[in-house]
């Protein structure tokens, strides 16, 4: 699936089945909230923190996928073009940081970390 369809596919599911989009301004406090949702997942499954009995239920790639939910519907509310963005910021990305990241002794010295 592409971008381009994703986004399609959740305008039309919201067509169908969710009314309507909620406001811009609700669905940013949605991604937030997500993000907060994925944030605790990884904090537990890679970082110091251990796993409550509530957070055992909760999906790696199931919560990344609502992230992408809740930014597909921000993207069509906003009539951004998600791929046509990546493709330029990706484009901008490499020609900003051609050498940066090459040239980082910080990352070429973390190998045992």
């Amino acid at each position: 699936m592409t971008i381009q369809e994703a986004q399609k596919q959740v305008d039309e599911w919201i067509k169908t089945y969710g009314v309507r989009y909620f406001s811009e301004l609700t669905n940013m406090a949605i991604l937030t909230e997500e993000i907060g949702e994925l944030a605790r997942i990884m904090a537990r499954t890679y970082g110091d923190q251990s796993f409550k009995k509530s957070d055992l239920s909760k999906n790696l790639a199931d919560e990344m996928a609502d992230v992408l939910w809740v930014l597909l519907c921000l993207a069509n509310q906003t009539g951004v073009d998600l791929e046509e963005a990546l493709v330029k910021n990706i484009g901008k990305k490499t020609r900003r940081d051609a050498d940066r990241h090459l040239n980082n002794k910080k990352l070429q010295d973390n190998t045992d970390k």
